[in-house]
């Protein structure tokens, strides 16, 4: 039926129930356009968020001594998402996830609150990267080689996951020192009366390295030179490091890089040995680099050596002790530092006491966003 008005605006055809119908929808329609309109974030007042995703997958080749057989492997390293917003200008939230297809598990990494007041002063509560050694704070994404932590030396200390813990934290910065203290609940403390102690004092000789977590490399960003010591005790076990790392870019814009680490881990941490009972280890390593200034194609050329040497004592009389040495080298491809790079490497692991030597060709690749 056509529709008309007459001088009262009313519609002919249509009874007063139709026209509160059409009211009632009306409303509805409006409503809803209302709540599906675009709004802007500055009338939600929503505190900053940030969200990230980093990738590191890579494809072996393992080879044991003795005639074993070859073993081909493609791995997904990590895969993580990084959450992190502010409350406040001084109260942060940090939280990220990471999978590992060793152990197929999404697991928290870091849940923490972070009271971040002034450079002297910052409290880290939850789980997070408690002070120890260069290596644990760096993580694998800013390390300078692709097989990180598999020389038995550093980043041993105990964690409980990619070397987290629970618990609470200090650091600060004091003109070239960085400190920090913190207590935590560790494996090996769970359920009983005692806590784990950690704490870290560093020097910057150089360029400063502001915020707590590290980097391996800054890829000539900084001339770094810093040393740190690191300690971690609970129920009378204890572990110590010493690191250095040093950084610098030359007058023709290639990048020297020289980082080194002593460790003892003395039944606190540590790696463990085949059967658990090698908890008490000491050991070392050195890494040298060079980037190349010249631009190849998209990105610049790295190469890289690394050697570390551990022994592994047995205090429960369960197996042999023996020694471990490691040497790696890498051909690296950054295309945007630790964000995209693509990593030739091989690696050549030799143990004593009749255990089977091993070594690893492949390639890996790192993506973040």
């Amino acid at each position: 039926m056509k529709a008309t008005t007459n001088n009262k605006g009313q519609h002919k055809g249509m009874g007063n129930n139709t026209m509160l119908k059409l009211t009632a929808v009306s409303a509805i329609a409006a409503a809803a356009t209302i709540c599906t309109a675009p709004v802007k974030a500055a009338d939600l007042k929503l505190p900053p968020i940030s969200l990230g995703a980093g990738l590191r997958t890579q494809f072996e080749s393992t080879n044991p001594s003795g005639g074993g057989d070859t073993v081909n492997d493609f791995n997904v390293n990590n895969a993580r998402v990084y959450i992190g917003g502010s409350v406040t200008d001084n109260i942060k939230v940090m939280f990220n996830t990471d999978y590992s297809s060793a152990s197929n598990n999404l697991q928290v990494m870091d849940a923490a609150a972070r009271f971040e007041f002034s450079d002297k002063f910052n409290i880290w509560a939850g789980r997070f990267l408690p002070p120890s050694d260069r290596a644990n704070l760096y993580g694998p994404f800013y390390a300078s080689n692709w097989n990180v932590y598999e020389d038995g030396v550093q980043d041993g200390y105990p964690g409980i996951v990619q070397g987290r813990q629970n618990g609470v934290a200090y650091w600060g910065t004091f003109g070239i020192a960085k400190v920090s203290f913190g207590l935590f609940d560790a494996p090996g403390t769970f359920g009983e009366g005692t806590v784990l102690t950690s704490g870290r004092v560093q020097l910057n000789f150089w360029d400063a390295e502001p915020g707590y977590y590290l980097n391996g490399t800054y890829y000539g960003a900084k001339d770094l030179l810093s040393v740190g010591l690191a300690g971690q005790t609970s129920a009378g076990n204890h572990a110590y490091t010493l690191d250095g790392l040093m950084e610098k870019k030359l007058p023709n814009g290639g990048v020297v890089t020289l980082e080194a680490e002593a460790a003892r881990y003395d039944k606190l941490g540590g790696y463990g040995g085949f059967d658990g009972s090698f908890t008490d280890s000491n050991g070392w390593y050195g890494l040298a680099a060079y980037l190349f200034p010249q631009q190849v194609g998209i990105g610049k050329v790295q190469f890289l050596g690394k050697y570390g040497a551990a022994r592994f004592n047995d205090s429960t009389g369960l197996g042999p002790e023996y020694e471990q040495t490691t040497m790696e080298f890498n051909i690296n491809y950054l295309i945007k530092t630790f964000d995209a790079r693509i990593s030739l490497f091989y690696k050549d692991s030799k143990l004593d006491a009749g255990l089977p030597d091993t070594t690893q060709i492949g390639v890996g690749v790192q993506l973040q966003i």
